[in-house]
């Protein structure tokens, strides 16, 4: 855990001086693009306030999810040496992948977006946007168990969240629009910004699409690979028109919180939870109406 919080400790003068360098990239560009998003100093406030909010909860964060993966490795029959440069490699290979599976429930079981729809509320894409991440969203812990398996391989739990804090640091200077497409080979292995520009569009073909972390493969296997092909309108679907950041980072928690209380049934709260996002509980079928039967008047005779 202490790796963990250091690499994230020591990232920060990086983060900042990347900012700033994207900024001025965008005050020399005299000609850039129209269908970038650009800068928004209000929306870049934003982002830093929720990030320097989560750094004073990460700790708490991981301590809610840290005895999930510590008692998978406690279960593992054997512990694998982080002395061997393979367990390394391994080790971050499966976090890449583990990372796609909990990226990819972020995004298809509502109590996990209601967490994870806090990074794509900025209507913009640069890399404040980067570290727009929640904090204290309850029940978020609960996708931790993508790593599980990792644990029960053997590598050590600390390990184990090291992995995923380097697959979580490639990811922040693909978010960016002042880089084009990469050679060939590289965008069809690698995640790139232009693979995650397409994740965060809010627009059809790219809604819920390019999941990965390090590698794009994963998406290219399991059939959630969209090309860039036109411009991103970046965002939410209905996007939530707010720089609080208390209010962009529970937005969506709350919202869950009012359908699964005025939810009829109980399997309508369950599929608030579970069902995707824009997902609603069926509406009950009307009574059909009564015919009235004509009334028989008798015939004399």
């Amino acid at each position: 855990m202490e790796q963990t919080l250091n690499i994230a400790l020591y990232a920060i003068p990086a983060f900042l001086l990347l900012m700033t360098i994207e900024f001025i990239g965008y005050k020399l560009d005299k000609d850039p693009r129209p269908q970038r998003a650009g800068l928004s100093a209000r929306d870049t406030a934003t982002s830093l306030s929720i990030y320097a909010l989560g750094r004073i909860t990460k700790s708490l964060d991981k301590f809610i999810e840290l005895p999930i993966v510590a008692t998978a490795a406690a279960l593992a029959p054997h512990t694998l040496s982080s002395s061997t440069w393979w367990v390394w490699a391994v080790a971050i290979f499966l976090a890449d992948l583990a990372y796609y599976a909990k990226h990819r429930m972020g995004h298809r079981i509502r109590l996990f977006w209601a967490s994870h729809s806090v990074h794509h509320s900025s209507e913009h894409f640069n890399l404040s946007t980067a570290v727009r991440l929640p904090w204290l969203i309850p029940g978020s812990f609960l996708s931790s168990v993508v790593y599980v398996p990792l644990a029960l391989l053997g590598i050590p739990a600390w390990m184990i969240f090291v992995s995923q804090s380097i697959v979580l640091l490639y990811q922040y200077p693909i978010h960016t629009e002042r880089i084009d497409r990469l050679p060939r080979p590289v965008e069809y292995v690698f995640n790139t910004p232009s693979h995650h520009r397409v994740h965060h569009g809010a627009n059809n073909p790219y809604l819920d699409k390019n999941y990965g972390g390090i590698l794009i493969i994963w998406d290219r296997i399991f059939g959630s690979y969209a090309e860039e092909t036109e411009p991103v309108r970046y965002g939410l679907t209905k996007n939530i028109n707010t720089f609080n950041p208390l209010k962009a980072n529970y937005h969506e928690f709350t919202g869950l919180l009012r359908d699964v209380r005025d939810a009829r049934t109980w399997r309508g709260r369950l599929g608030y939870l579970l069902q995707p996002p824009g997902w609603r509980e069926a509406e009950p079928e009307a009574e059909p109406e009564a015919v009235e039967q004509p009334v028989k008047v008798p015939v004399s005779v």
